[in-house]
């Protein structure tokens, strides 16, 4: 057996930050370095951020990604730690034109890359390309024919590229035909709810296919949409835990490890699918043996309502950060949805960058007024009222507007109040509409719809409740005041657009409807599949017909946290011009 201390870096990067991206690998080589570690690994795409989307089809970024890493090499060296391997993934292109894809010369790779000794000494492309969900990276790339294994203190160590462990065949079962001792996976698996098992069980999986440990590192922070929430792992052969990384935190997974020697001759040829064994000697002969420091930690996964409340604050809080933005403007109803979102917008970036606005008109409620200012006292955050009643009367007497014209008046008005405090004070503005009622289209474009960010936009009516819940339960068990009011969590839920309404007097009670939609937009099932299974076929007829017509309105609405397996957005992609309908029967 040989010894290695493996350094996985569970880190955070911005997607075209190159210079920034570069710095982050160097400071966090330097930490790893100074604990004594062996290798060191960043996640998927490192030095260019994830996912770059149409940015991989212009030359000039992919020159400049390849242009940085041969600088990162440099300056690692220079800094007295290129005499550890660093394993960072960046874009690549083709060298050489690819009929089998029919791909060009200079087509982009999703690649990684071993940097050492001021070199880069080996590279490597994504074998297996996702093309599901909010993946497009057969839009993108061109996938690596080769199975990279670096030998390190005298451990083989196979390479692999996120996909390449989430598809049968390709690398893992390579990794064992070369006798690997160590198969490194880099990430860049987004988060969605209760995909930590599914991941874990995984790595097993694949531990035990490639018959050598296993590690699975895994970027954190946010992207647009998409948030990651680490959770790397290492798995021994026999598919047990060594270590895991909490979620939603940067850090260093440090570990030593006891791996198979590699033997005298380098592993060569062609193994399983096809893949060409590309083959570095690094530093040949196995460490004189040490004291083991890092003998592996087990983080405890998060509870669901804490996994997908911190998901949320860490997609909110990377939009407003890495936009370049310091401060979130919200209207405040004193109802549950924007009150989750000032709760949430607290937590990501400082009640004191929170400005909350009350914008009552003549229906709306004492309670709502008072409930907005109860959560501006419990919070801190920036709190003020301004009546829409003045512009609502001019248009009124301009217009002489009635029913659902002048329901939704009154939220194009705040709306438009909203967006020229925002242009006035430079706050950018957060959009509180849920999942069920963006499904529904239960909200007013122009109004409800204004924002640069929708942080509950993947969040079902029932889950925001939950939330509520268990934001006002943690807080009380750490000493601390809840943030959000007790009467906004237990009133009946309403726009307040005309006198008496509440939301069931026309959408379904939300815990019927959450489960209507999550089979329907979650998971694709048809009316009658989702009658079938209890539901009346009325409603079910009508819950679907609401969602398909409102596809317009969600097209307009602003980008929000992904949470669920299928949010609206990249995962769920019809047409506006639709005339399919879903009918139950009767």
């Amino acid at each position: 057996m040989a010894q290695l201390r493996l350094a996985l870096n569970q880190v955070d990067s911005t997607v075209g930050d190159l210079p920034a991206n570069a710095d982050t690998v160097l400071r966090w080589t330097r930490r790893a370095v100074e604990e004594g570690a062996h290798l060191v690994a960043f996640p998927e795409m490192m030095l260019t951020g994830y996912p770059v989307e149409d940015l991989a089809l212009r030359p000039s970024f992919v020159e400049a990604s390849r242009a940085a890493l041969v600088e990162l090499a440099g300056r690692l060296a220079e800094e007295g730690l290129g005499g550890v391997p660093v394993v960072v993934g960046y874009l690549d292109r083709m060298a050489e034109p690819t009929p089998r894809y029919g791909q060009p010369a200079g087509a982009p790779q999703n690649a990684g890359a071993v940097l050492f000794g001021g070199e880069v000494r080996l590279t490597f492309a994504k074998h297996h390309l996702p093309n599901y969900g909010v993946f497009d990276e057969f839009r993108y790339f061109v996938p690596g024919e080769t199975l990279p294994v670096v030998r390190v203190h005298g451990v083989d160590v196979a390479l692999a590229i996120c996909e390449d462990l989430w598809q049968d065949g390709g690398r893992v079962p390579a990794a064992r035909a070369a006798g690997a001792g160590l198969l490194l996976s880099i990430n860049a698996s987004p988060y969605e709810r209760d995909k930590d098992d599914t991941r874990l069980e995984l790595v097993r999986k694949r531990a035990q296919e490639a018959g050598c440990t296993t590690a699975y590192l895994a970027t954190t922070g946010g992207q647009d949409e998409l948030v990651f929430d680490g959770d790397s792992i290492v798995v021994g052969a026999d598919g047990e835990v060594i270590a895991r990384a909490p979620q939603f935190t940067e850090t260093c997974l440090m570990l030593d490890l006891d791996l198979p020697a590699a033997p005298a001759d380098p592993p060569s040829g062609t193994v399983d699918d096809g893949l060409r064994i590309d083959h570095r000697t690094l530093s040949p002969e196995p460490l004189p043996a040490y004291p083991a420091r890092f003998t592996g930690e087990v983080a405890p996964p998060l509870g669901d309502e804490e996994e997908i409340y911190t998901a949320l604050v860490t997609g909110l809080r990377a939009y407003v950060r890495k936009n370049g933005f310091r401060s979130v403007i919200i209207g405040l109803s004193g109802g549950i949805d924007s009150a989750l979102v000032a709760a949430l917008a607290c937590d990501a970036v400082g009640a004191e960058n929170v400005y909350g606005v009350s914008m009552p008109s003549r229906y709306s409620s004492g309670h709502s007024r008072s409930d907005a200012a109860e959560l501006a006292e419990r919070t801190g955050l920036n709190f003020r009222t301004q009546s829409i009643e003045p512009m609502f009367d001019a248009y009124m007497g301009a217009l002489g507007l009635t029913g659902l014209a002048e329901e939704n008046l009154q939220a194009r008005l705040r709306g438009t109040l909203l967006m020229a405090l925002s242009n006035q004070e430079g706050h950018i503005v957060l959009a509180p509409g849920n999942k069920s009622e963006l499904a529904c289209g239960y909200s007013t474009l122009y109004g409800d719809s204004v924002g640069a960010y929708g942080p509950i936009k993947d969040v079902y009516k029932t889950t925001v409740f939950a939330l509520a819940r268990w934001r006002n339960r943690a807080a009380a068990e750490r000493g601390e005041t809840p943030p959000i009011p007790e009467n906004s969590i237990s009133k009946p839920p309403s726009a307040e657009l005309r006198p008496g309404q509440v939301d069931a007097d026309s959408l379904p009670d939300y815990d019927v409807l959450d489960r209507v939609l999550e089979l329907y937009v979650d998971r694709d099932q048809g009316a009658e599949q989702i009658a079938a299974r209890g539901f009346d076929p009325a409603l079910v007829t009508r819950v679907l017909r609401m969602t398909d017509t409102a596809e317009y309105k969600r097209r307009q609405y602003p980008p929000g946290t992904k949470i669920s397996a299928k949010g609206f957005g990249k995962d769920r992609r019809l047409p506006v011009t639709n005339r399919w309908r879903e009918s139950a029967g009767s």
